[in-house]
This record gives structure tokens, sequence and C-alpha cells, in this order.
């Protein structure tokens, strides 16, 4: 077998694009009899890989007896077996060795000895108390030691079956889920012993004298008087929003991020040492959560793939029983996330069944799941599980069996979700020149990293008008819901890198808060002057990341700054749309020079206003909304329209989203009805000429994503 690689766009074997479909699948859970049988079922259906992961508990029941073989019958422990049997069934193995599993076991997969026996490993919260029993402090030397000592008699038996030793295993994944068991359940680990508190040679003191250099620096950035950085501890996560408390606790988080960054070094290097010489990759718990990776994708570099999990429904906790459009825009934003960090989008734990027997997971849902990700960018899956079976004795969390209603139940009976994997693979593997195809946009909305994951140290507004936290939840539930309800096309650019500053040729929105980088205001500032068209909205940024004063692109602009308005009842008209429904409106006097597009109607206060720069042109618009009116819709094409927007798509109703991809070469378009009744819908696409090509009427079922390819003349001259 030929190594499997990857660059920014797709997989590929010896130079060859190809599209990742594997399938989770359980040693320890399958029965050794039914292995080869479920695996040449999962060929059948279109597969080329499988993933397991490789339980701690399971295999060091206790301390110090770490076994793997084949004396039991079931084949629970006999990893090697299972490698052998995939290879020669022809499939490529993610391997999953952790630590951590999760999957739904006890402990997540660390042995039970582990957890009970040694307290002082425990991931803390800052009053000194344990997160819960599962979590760990990840560079805890202890714990540390038990992994190295872990992965000293696993990894060698890995190496042995990588594809360069003429084995299956094409990736390894270090640990899975990284921080979920920390954030989900408290927040950051504050573990001492790991974090170094008190000590000048410990962690966090040695990245804050990294960061501030002195420790008056420090003092002035806090409001402290710290006498060294070894007194200089954590504060509490409250809702205070004075700046110095904002800087403490996201300097905190900014060292958690680094922590978990370096832990994932230090396995990766293990890994390697016992002769692991497969690319890693990890997953990423939700979309939520892509943004924490971005130190850990930047330690390892090119020889490391991040991936998301993209569930739509586990459990009655849930928001959606079904991929819903708000599943959609979150599908959307981290598979963007994923592309702008250099991988292809990769979904290592696509829904197949569920760990809830109800709500249903059902057939024709999880369709509509996969062509939702296929069309907003999916380039390879993992789906999470194609087969199950018995917990091993004592083992699950759940049940005693893990069936998780999957395509192959336990028993070893196909389920109708085996023939939607099947549809949808063998759609997959028919077109599979999408695995280059790229979105086509008509404009871009840009992202701030930041703004991603500041709601975990960022709590409350107190005297900032606008947080970072808004910004991102108006980039997501305001721009970007309303442009798929308008069928416009947007993409989405990395405000923290270079390479969009250049292109001119669409416009670009940013949702702004009052923090942004000096940089990426320089960015923007550097765009316009270009020739570039911006709009930003709906407040300039006053302040820097770190919250010092700085107004690099309001001073640009020639702006003062917005002042929210308080009046209880606020009517807002711009660009002729009249009473634009919003959840905050802000006014700002008109620059000099600037031409005033809009106002509150009642005050007359003005609230847009665009200003030209030679062949640039920025807007400024002073409100933000949650999509739930047409005239939102309008008000968003009019101001890109304002900007030379030229519209790649249109459809007639806002029930059925679009997504148009093509390799320059090929194109094809993406219907999606992610609504429980029938919808009819007409479309059509622009021509490189100007002109449209209508595709005609057609009725898409409830959940239904349907695709019309188009004729090789059809190529798009912008946004691509």
């Amino acid at each position: 077998m030929q190594q499997i690689e990857f660059d920014n766009q797709s997989y590929l074997i010896d130079g060859k694009p190809i599209y990742l479909i594997s399938g989770e699948f359980h040693y320890f859970r399958v029965p050794k009899c039914d292995w080869k049988h479920r695996m040449e079922l999962f060929k059948a259906a279109g597969g080329n890989c499988l993933a397991t992961y490789i339980p701690w508990l399971v295999h060091e029941t206790e301390e110090g007896n770490i076994v793997f073989g084949g004396t039991d019958e079931d084949g629970t422990r006999d990893l090697e077996g299972f490698l052998q049997a995939a290879q020669e069934c022809g499939l490529y193995v993610i391997a999953r060795p952790g630590p951590y599993q999760y999957s739904e076991l006890k402990y997540g997969g660390l042995p039970s000895w582990l957890c009970e026996n040694y307290p002082e490993i425990g991931a803390m919260k800052l009053d000194g108390s344990r997160i819960n029993h599962a979590s760990v402090s990840y560079l805890h030397p202890l714990f540390l030691e038990k992994v190295v000592r872990w992965f000293a008699v696993v990894c060698p038996i890995l190496a042995k079956f990588t594809v360069t030793s003429g084995g299956p295993i094409a990736f390894t994944q270090f640990d899975n889920e990284l921080m979920g068991f920390h954030l989900w359940f408290y927040g950051p680990d504050y573990n001492p012993v790991t974090m170094g508190f008190g000590r000048e040679d410990g962690r966090y003191p040695l990245f804050l004298r990294n960061r501030y250099g002195s420790i008056d620096h420090l003092n002035e950035a806090y409001g402290t008087d710290f006498a060294d950085f070894a007194s200089a501890l954590p504060t509490e996560l409250t809702d205070d929003a004075r700046p110095e408390l904002i800087r403490r606790r996201k300097d905190y988080f900014d060292f958690y991020y680094a922590s978990v960054a370096e832990f994932a070094v230090l396995l990766c290097r293990e890994m390697r040492a016992h002769g692991i010489d497969t690319p890693f990759v990890h997953n990423s718990a939700n979309p939520n959560m892509n943004a924490f990776f971005k130190e850990m994708a930047e330690e390892l570099g090119g020889d490391f793939l991040l991936g998301s999990d993209h569930y739509y429904n586990l459990g009655q906790h849930w928001d959606q029983n079904n991929p819903t459009p708000q599943y959609a825009i979150k599908v959307f934003y981290s598979n963007e996330m994923l592309r702008l960090m250099g991988y292809p989008p990769s979904i290592f734990e696509l829904p197949s069944g569920s760990c809830s027997d109800w709500p249903p997971i059902l057939p024709e849902d999880s369709l509509a799941c996969y062509m939702t990700n296929l069309a907003l960018g999916m380039k390879g899956h993992n789906y999470y599980i194609f087969t199950g079976g018995p917990n091993p004795p004592g083992a699950g969390l759940t049940t005693d069996l893990y069936d998780f209603g999957a395509p192959i139940g336990t028993n070893n009976e196909i389920r109708p979700l085996y023939y939607v994997q099947k549809e949808y693979n063998d759609f997959v593997l028919h077109n599979e020149w999408l695995v280059r195809a790229e979105r086509a946009g008509d404009f871009r909305i840009a992202i701030d990293f930041e703004h991603a994951r500041s709601d975990k140290y960022w709590k409350a507004a107190g005297d900032f008008s606008y947080t970072n936290d808004q910004a991102w939840e108006f980039t997501l539930k305001g721009v970007m819901t309303t442009a798929f309800c308008a069928s416009l096309s947007p993409v989405m650019i990395d405000l923290d890198l270079e390479d969009w500053v250049a292109d001119i040729t669409t416009p670009l929105f940013v949702a702004a808060s009052l923090s942004m980088g000096a940089d990426n205001q320089r960015r923007l500032v550097d765009f316009v002057k270009s020739g570039g068209k911006l709009i930003i909205a709906p407040v300039l940024p006053e302040y820097d990341e770190a919250l010092r004063p700085c107004r690099i692109l309001a001073d640009f602009l020639g702006a003062k700054p917005a002042i929210r308005h308080q009046l209880p009842v606020t009517r807002a008209t711009v660009c002729g749309v009249v009473n634009v429904s919003k959840e905050r409106i802000f006014h700002q006097d008109v620059p000099h020079g600037a031409e005033q597009l809009g106002v509150e109607e009642f005050t007359g206060l003005p609230l847009s206003w665009s200003k030209r720069f030679g062949e640039g042109e920025a807007i400024w618009l002073g409100m933000e909304w949650w999509h739930s009116m047409r005239e939102q819709e309008l008000l968003l094409e009019a101001l890109l329209q304002r900007l030379g927007l030229r519209r790649l798509v249109q459809s007639s109703t806002p029930q059925v989203w679009t997504s148009l991809r093509t390799d320059g070469a090929r194109s094809m378009l993406f219907l999606m009805n992610l609504h429980s009744s029938p919808v009819t819908v007409e479309s059509k696409v622009s021509k490189a000429d100007g002109s449209w090509l209508s595709l005609g009427e057609r009725t898409l079922a409830a959940m239904k994503v349907e695709t019309i390819e188009l004729a090789h003349d059809v190529v798009f001259g912008t946004g691509m």
C-alpha cells in the first residue's frame, strides 16, 4: 500500500487526488470472527480506510501488566490480528492509541487504576479541586511517565504496521478531542504542579516572563503589584469586564492552549522515537473548538492534519434532531477554518448512528448531513461508527452493548444506514474531481480566530459597547446566515494571514468588535488602499488584541468612536432598505469626505457611511443583527452591490441554500433543503460573459440535498 499524503486541498496517493472514506471499527468491540466479513462490507460500500481506538484501559487493566495478543477468542486485545486483517482486505487504518479515547468508555479510556490511584495527576479547578475523575492534567510529570510507558509498548506494535513497513496504518492520531474533558465540565486546567504556579521556572511564570519581559510591564497590564512572575497567579473566570482582568484571563487561555500544543508535541515525539513515521492527525471535538488548535497547528507544522467532529444529534441535549440550516452554518465555518489553517477539510467523526437510541439517527437525515458537509467543503471523513458490539466487561459507560445504531449491527445485520452510506460513497467516487474543487465565492467574510475563542475568557461586555464574542456571534447568526438565505456565495478569509490582502476581486465583510490586532487593522488599511472594497460593522476597533488603545483603521478612515443607541425604539434605514430588523444599533458622525448611507429614522442620527480611497472603498454599517427578516437580505445585497458584487447564484427562496463548487473545468451546484417540508425552487448561475444560465424549477423533498452538474463551458470569471 502507498502512503496517503495531503495538501491544503485534498488527500493524494502517488500524486493522484483521492477522497478519504474511513469508518470507525473497534477491534475490541467486534468479535474477531466477524472482522473480515464486516471489513468486506465496508469496502463494498466504497470505503478505503478504517479507524480504531486502542484503549489503554482494555490493555492495562492492572498497572504494569500491558497485554496485547490473540489469546482471547473474541479478539478484544488482538491489535496485530486486526491490523493484519485490514491489510488483507486492502483497507488503510487510522490508529488512535490515545492516551485518551472517550468513545463512551470509563474514564475516557484511561485505566481505572490511573485515575483512582493517582489523584494528583487530575486536571484542577482554580480552587484546587479536581474537575472530575476522568480529567487529567496533560503535562503532569507523573501522568507523562505513565503515558511514556504505555507508548513504549503500543507504539512499536503500530510501527510494524505503518505503510512504509508494508502495513496499512496511514495516519496516527494522538489523544482524542483534546481539551474536551476540561472545557466541557469547567474550564482550563489549573493543576499547580503542571502549570508551575509559584515557581520562577514554572510553565506559567515562564510564559508570562516571555510575554511581558518585566514584572513592571505585567503589573501595568494587570493593575496589580506582584513582586515577581512566580507570584502572578491566574484569576477566576468571572463576568468582570475590566480590561486588566480580561487581559489576565486571556493570557491564561493563551498559555493553556500553548500547553496543550506542548503536550501534542511530546506525544508525537514519543511516537516518532518508537518508529511511527506516519503523518499525525487530531480531531477537534466540534466546530466551536477548531480555533483552540491554532498553537498546535503552528507547533507541529506540515506533518500534522487537524480535522473536526460534526455531529448534529447525540441525544436530547442537542439543539436539533436532524441537520438544520443552523447545523449547516457550523459545517461551513468549520470546514472554512480547517481550509484556512492549511488542511483538506476532514471530519474525523461524521455521524454514523448515535450513542443514544433516541432521538434516532434516520437514514434520510444522515444522507442530508453527508451531502451538506460535501457541499460546504468536506474532502474526507470517518464515519463514527461503522460497526460496533459488546463493550469489554466493565468498560462501557452507556450500556454493555455499543451498538450506536451503526450501519452494521452487532449481529451482522445490514441496516438502511449502510445503503445510504453506499449511495453517498458512490456519489463521491463517481465525482472524484470534487476533491480538488473549491467553493466559488462572490464575496468574502473575515474570520478573526481570536473572536472565535474569546467567549472562554470574555464573559461580559462591561464598559465595552461591543465585544469579540458578540462580533463572532454576529458573523455566524447574522452575516453568514443572511448570506445563505440571500443565495449569496461567501467564502472566508483569515485576518491573521497576508494571502488575501492583494485580492481585490470581491468585497470583504468584517464583523468587528472594539478589539482587533494591530497587524489585522493594518491589513485592512492596505486592502482598501490597494483598491479593495470593505464593509465593516457594527463598530470600528479602538483597541488591539491586548486591549491597548489602537485606532490604526479608525484613524485611516477618519472616524470617531461609534456610540450605541440607547433608545427603546429605533428604526434603521440603509441604502433605501427601510426598517431593517437588528439586535444592536450604533451611530457615528460621518467622516470628512464620506457619503452618508443610512440613518436611525426617529433621530436622524447617521448609522452608515461610505468613503472612497482611489479605487478602494470602505463602508461602515452601525448595525448588528441575527438573521430573521428579508430586509436583512436586501440590505446585505444592496451594500455588496454598491461595492461591485457580481452574484454567482440566484435562488428563488431562502429555504434552499446553495453552494457552487468548481475545479476550473467542471462545476456543480448543490441545492440544500434542510427543512421538514418539500420546497420548490428556481435557480440560475452566472456565466463568465455576465449572462445567466437558468437551471429551471425543481421541487426538493424534505431533508434533501440535490446536485446539478454544469456544462464544461460554464466558467465563472470572479471569486475563483
